[in-house]
């Protein structure tokens, strides 16, 4: 499928991006790290397209060994039915190519509440990259459905980002992606924020989000307010 080969594509400009051999990660591959996340904000805005038309709340764990990782996040969503939460479960390596750190991942959405018929559950492949230039972080992220949300057929979302570092509190960043559906409507998305951590483990971020979709409700210009703590 044409999809499928733009996947590809974009896996090897990501990897292309690095060079020399895996780094080795300082812990031994036995030790095990847990990290906690949980938030609220004014909007879940995901691609361009509103989960929520209203508040978030979220929360997340993560176990970590070396470059290996696992995790589980779940949020409330509203799409007008009966659909109450949506519960992400994923697991990834992020090895280290040179000055390149890549993020190869599988990613399962299901959905609480949600009626069988809905067809909302689906599973995506993650191939992303990223690379520091000082203050400057530049990357790509490319994730490949093979049946999307809604039983849409397979689909592909690419994204160029970036973020600059102010100081040690302050950064800014955006983001342009294009999301591409068989049996969907394709469109670009757009994003640009400011992010504040006045302390360790808490952040804020201030951001505005747009696509060229054309829809009613969840769809359009939306500015949103996120504030996420973290542990460890």
């Amino acid at each position: 499928m044409k999809i499928w080969k733009l996947a590809l594509v974009g896996a090897a400009a990501s990897l292309a991006l690095g060079g020399a051999a895996f780094a080795q990660d300082e812990a031994p591959a036995s030790d095990f790290s847990f990290s906690y996340n949980a938030g609220v904000a004014t909007d879940y805005v995901f691609r361009g397209v509103s989960q929520t038309d209203g508040p978030q709340a979220f929360g997340g764990v993560d176990i970590g060994s070396g470059a290996l990782y696992a995790g589980a996040w779940i949020s409330n969503v509203d799409f007008g039915d009966d659909t109450d939460a949506e519960l992400d479960l994923y697991v990834g390596v992020k090895p280290e190519l040179g000055p390149v750190t890549l993020d190869l991942a599988a990613i399962y959405y299901a959905y609480i509440g949600d009626d069988s018929a809905s067809d909302y559950e689906f599973a995506e492949f993650k191939v992303a990259g990223s690379v520091p230039f000082g203050p400057v972080t530049v990357g790509t992220a490319w994730y490949y459905s093979p049946e999307f949300f809604g039983n849409t057929g397979e689909a592909l979302y690419g994204e160029l980002n970036g973020s600059y570092a102010i100081n040690d509190k302050w950064s800014v960043g955006g983001a342009v992606g294009k999301q591409v559906i068989d049996a969907g409507t394709d469109y670009t998305t757009w994003n640009f924020g400011v992010g504040w951590a006045p302390i360790d483990h808490l952040a804020l971020d201030l951001r505005y989000h747009d696509s060229d979709l054309d829809c009613a409700t969840y769809c359009g210009e939306k500015v949103v307010l996120t504030l996420k703590t973290t542990l460890p």
